[in-house]
């Protein structure tokens, strides 16, 4: 999706947008910060016996810094992302962020509470053999219920340079911790090599984009 120059092989002087074709949700080119749309995907929660899409979600990089770590450590352009490539951008001290749009009404905050602290523990497992419950409870922090989600209400988590982790809900934000290990598992989660199911075609998005900063 992102080419070396920092804009979209998909987008065009009239088109600013990306839509995510399984819940419908537009996603910008590019953040009021300069970070490149990736890639995009979706989410499904089982609610009630039922799978169900709860959010559409949009992957964004600082590409320049994501390119020199790629160029630094990989001398010639491969075929086709490799693991290594993956792992440099989750393991990369720049600049990520995943906007997360909800796309159904039914989705309440503590659900997404519930749902991202359970992948954080398993996250956390395989990178160190141990849930680490009181790391993976940091990225959403304290945040009250009364925040209310509704269909297109926004979840904004980004890794920030110095490892940051920062998480905001409807534009207010509800967490920020410094840990290079809740990056990482964080980040794991939508570009490990056992990403959900609903998640491998994103992941492979993500991977193309890498593919043009050669």
């Amino acid at each position: 999706m992102a080419t070396s120059d920092g804009s979209s092989n998909a987008a065009t002087k009239e088109e600013a947008v990306q839509v995510e074709p399984k819940t419908g949700i537009s996603f910008p080119m590019k953040l009021d910060d300069g970070k490149i749309l990736y890639c995009v995907g979706y989410n499904k929660k089982s609610l009630l016996g039922l799978s169900i899409k709860a959010y559409g979600f949009g992957l964004y990089v600082d590409s320049d810094k994501l390119k020199d770590v790629l160029k630094s450590k990989i001398e010639k352009a491969p075929s086709k992302p490799t693991e290594e490539m993956y792992q440099l951008a989750i393991d990369g001290d720049f600049g990520m962020t995943i906007k997360m749009v909800v796309s159904f009404s039914g989705v309440k905050l503590s659900m997404a509470k519930k749902g991202f602290t359970e992948a954080m523990r398993e996250s956390m497992k395989k990178l160190t053999g141990q849930k680490n419950e009181e790391l993976s409870n940091k990225v959403f922090g304290t945040t009250s219920d009364k925040i209310k989600l509704r269909l297109g209400s926004e979840m904004i988590v980004s890794k920030l340079p110095g490892y940051v982790l920062e998480t905001k809900v409807n534009g207010e934000l509800v967490s920020r911790v410094e840990s290079e290990l809740l990056c990482r598992a964080y980040f794991r989660n939508y570009l490990g090599e056992d990403t959900l199911e609903c998640e491998k075609e994103s992941r492979e998005m993500f991977g193309q984009s890498m593919l043009s900063l050669f």
